[in-house]
């Protein structure tokens, strides 16, 4: 897997990439201290609202910056949303109120939101080959899931030497160690495409989602891997602690087990891809996550949590860290941006009802009543997504006609004029439906 390394380009983004993952980690502990620190016991409200913020800014914001990020350089682009991220980090430990956190928190989100997909779709430009391309892939899983680990620990060993208000400089310098590795690269130019309007940009990732049978279902998976995340993310804290009467370091080995399992399941996908298919192994893995949801109505012990909350960790990679090779086979270099940021919103517009949907069941009517509706909506969602993405759907070349287009057309000059023919079928400008 570390070879892709060699690639001078991708090792540079590679480590932007971890850097500021950290970075950002190390600000999420710091915010949580920070909430106490102006609201007390209502710290977590203010939590609350700063992610729901978040997700917001993710949601509204991803669309719209694809849509004009082919006005600016790319290399220009990241290293400007580094530093606007590195200036909030900077500005945090100096608020007095509640509302100045979430003024910076929606800025700060809103950098990240146009930061990575645009970072993504710049990958698969940097390493052409499917091999290489599943390969960063799960290393880029990896490093997700080893930030969940490192930055809280690194955190917790600064704590001890200074207060929280310097976390925020660590995760400024991280930004800023991003934008120079950036900086250190010259990056591939995205292709240019004749001027659209500000609508045509900001919704042509999502047309092309919606017109893709094999995104579609991806859609529907995003449901699966949101439920299962969301029981773990809101509710291993209240398993551990409340149900169970355990330690706070309980719940850390807890979401060690979940971030276990997807980092087994990274290391291993780029040989099992070479065996069965994307959409095999993602429907496998959401398949998981409704097992592993519907186990979770019997929870006994903690002993059965962590083998639970592991298998979860492998259904949430299986389901999720394929889903990068759907989005390059499903659109031209020229769309990428725009179908990665559609991706990347719609994922967190399915958190966006998971996360209050896991915490407010959990707390009116129990964490068994959380596990079954959770595990309800992940097997709707993997059935749904087994319709729609049907194997004879999923074909690369596919045969079919341009009734609509004269014989001089460019299309049509490029395979032979005739109007009906076969190649590799991606939604385009000449292409806008899937073939019956």
């Amino acid at each position: 897997m570390l070879k892709i390394l060699a690639n001078r380009i991708y090792r540079h983004l590679f480590l932007a990439q971890v850097i500021a993952l950290v970075g950002t980690g190390l600000a999420t502990v710091a915010l949580g201290l920070l909430a106490y620190e102006l609201a007390g016991a209502q710290a977590g409200a203010v939590l609350g609202t700063a992610l729901a913020i978040k997700m917001i800014a993710y949601i509204g914001v991803a669309p719209v910056a694809a849509a004009f990020a082919q006005r600016f350089a790319r290399r220009t682009m990241l290293v400007s949303l580094d530093l606007v991220r590195a200036l909030v980090a900077l500005a945090l430990p100096f608020v007095s109120e509640v509302w100045h956190v979430y003024v910076l928190i929606f800025v700060l989100q809103a950098a990240s939101a146009a930061f990575t997909p645009t970072f993504q779709a710049i990958i698969p430009d940097v390493l052409p080959e499917e091999e290489d391309y599943t390969l960063a892939l799960s290393l880029s899983r990896l490093a997700y899931d080893l930030e969940s680990v490192a930055s809280p620990m690194l955190a917790a060993a600064l704590l001890t030497a200074t207060s929280f208000h310097s976390l925020f400089a660590g995760t400024a310098v991280g930004f800023l160690a991003s934008a120079a590795l950036v900086v250190s690269v010259l990056l591939p130019k995205a292709q240019q495409t004749y001027r659209r309007s500000i609508y045509d940009r900001t919704t042509r990732g999502f047309r092309i989602f919606l017109a893709t049978p094999r995104l579609r279902g991806l859609l529907a998976l995003n449901m699966a891997v949101a439920a299962a995340s969301a029981m773990v993310i809101v509710n291993t804290v209240v398993l551990v602690q409340s149900r169970f009467g355990l330690s706070q370091s309980a719940t850390a080995w807890a979401l060690a087990a979940f971030g276990g399992g997807s980092m087994l399941a990274a290391l291993a996908l780029p040989g099992l891809l070479k065996v069965i298919s994307d959409r095999n192994a993602m429907l496998c893995g959401a398949g998981l996550l409704g097992a592993g949801l519907m186990v979770g109505i019997g929870l006994p012990s903690y002993g059965f949590l962590l083998p639970l909350w592991a298998l979860l960790g492998v259904g949430y990679a299986l389901a999720q860290t394929p889903s990068g090779r759907l989005l390059r086979r499903s659109s031209h270099a020229k769309d990428r941006p725009a179908v990665f940021a559609a991706q990347f919103a719609l994922t967190h517009a399915c958190w966006l009802i998971t996360y209050p949907l896991a915490g407010w069941v959990g707390a009116r009517f129990g964490l068994t009543a959380a596990f079954a509706v959770l595990a309800i909506l992940a097997a709707l969602a993997l059935l749904t997504s087994m319709r729609i993405w049907h194997p004879s759907h999923d074909l690369d070349v596919i045969e079919h006609s341009h009734e609509n287009l004269s014989k001089n057309h460019p299309h049509l000059q490029d395979t032979g004029t005739e109007r009906r023919h076969k190649h590799i079928f991606i939604i385009d400008d000449e292409h806008n439906r899937w073939p019956d």
